[in-house]
């Protein structure tokens, strides 16, 4: 079984790993669903955020296609899972990453909330009724139908968010279709069918091991309970679950043998420093929350000094990423990306990164001038 590993900076050829395995270098993802597979959950409580991430990671995808992932397709759904915060994944993994990572102190915390609004414990289960029976009854609706109904049964419309993370983690809704500009809230069961036989809890820590290191590895026991919510002690019986599917490493971090296609191979050779760089993402305009920032308990080694990209109240900035370290960050204004570098860039870097906010503009559907 693989011993914790020490917090400190990342040996350059882990980075380069990881950059891979999160779909930063190497050959781009072909759809949001491949996207999304790959890094098992997406941050998802800032919805362009979450679609910059597919963007950034694939070629010639559009916000549309996601919110054709969502709705028609019913491939991507968002609700909250890891750490209790609302996550962008595939429907398929909705059961697995229901039943590991919302647990009991997520529901706690959410009527904590509900009570410091004033709404009761019985008034939030029978806001959880009228939210079921809206939904059996009438399809998909928005926060904003859904606090009218609340409104209209004698409940706090105003507390909609909460109640309706509420009844999303007690497993009875999700975030489904798109409704005009807006995340539609459907019943599980409607949406999804009905939940397949669940395997012990034995086999699905492994299985969420395995899915973690296809996007994050190598990584540590640490790192996968971090990104997950799940104590120390349940990372490792997931690692353990699947040891030997793992790589033999001298730094102790896990490591799938066999890893994605286009993982890169360092070999030890006198240019394996050029072969380094050339493995290492190019120019790339990420979005908020991007998954790079938290998959891990450490990122310094891409922030570096500029904490500045995380502020003090837990927002995720969007910033350039350029060959693996963060040189800015960016905003989208009047539809239009402003970049803010930290310093000089080269004239190439500036080059790539214009051509990247010409991508996020092609990518969101905004014409360019």
């Amino acid at each position: 079984m693989m011993a914790s590993v020490p917090t400190g900076p990342a040996a350059p050829d882990v980075l380069a790993r990881r950059f891979s395995a999160q779909l930063l270098s190497g050959p781009p993802a072909r759809s949001p669903v491949e996207v999304v597979g790959r890094l098992l959950a997406v941050q998802g409580q800032d919805p362009r955020g979450a679609r910059l991430t597919i963007r950034s990671r694939s070629a010639g995808l559009t916000a549309a296609d996601v919110d054709t992932a969502l709705t028609a397709d019913r491939s991507l759904l968002i609700t909250w899972l890891n750490r209790g915060t609302l996550h962008l994944i595939r429907s398929e993994d909705y059961w697995l990453l229901h039943r590991l990572t919302v647990r009991s102190q997520h529901e706690a915390a959410c009527q904590r909330n509900l009570d410091a609004a004033g709404v009761t414990a019985d008034e939030a289960d029978k806001a959880v009724a009228v939210i079921t029976t809206a939904l059996a009854d009438e399809g998909p609706r928005t926060r904003l139908q859904i606090r009218d109904l609340l409104t209209s049964a004698g409940l706090d419309g105003n507390a909609a968010l909460h109640l309706l993370m509420l009844t999303c983690q007690r497993g009875v809704a999700v975030r489904g279709p798109m409704i005009g500009a807006e995340h539609g809230y459907a019943l599980v069961h409607d949406w999804l069918g009905p939940p397949p036989a669940a395997p012990d809890r034995a086999a699905d820590l492994a299985e969420l091991a395995r899915r973690y290191l296809a996007g994050h590895g190598p990584a540590s026991d640490r790192d996968l309970a971090r990104w997950a919510g799940l104590p120390v002690g349940e990372a490792r019986r997931g690692l353990a679950g699947i040891a030997v599917e793992l790589r033999d490493r001298p730094d102790g971090l896990a490591e799938l043998r066999d890893r994605p296609v286009g993982q890169a191979e360092l070999r030890d050779r006198p240019d394996g420093q050029a072969e380094l760089a050339a493995s290492l993402p190019g120019p790339k305009l990420l979005g908020s929350f991007d998954p790079v920032l938290l998959g891990w308990e450490s990122r310094a080694d891409i922030v570096g000094p500029h904490q500045q990209i995380v502020t003090v109240n837990g927002l995720f900035r969007p910033f350039a990423l350029v060959h693996g370290k963060a040189v800015g960050t960016w905003s989208w204004t009047a539809g239009s990306v402003a970049l803010e570098p930290f310093g000089h860039l080269r004239a190439d870097v500036s080059a790539a990164l214009a051509a990247e906010a010409r991508d996020v503009q092609r990518f969101l559907g905004v014409e360019g001038e």
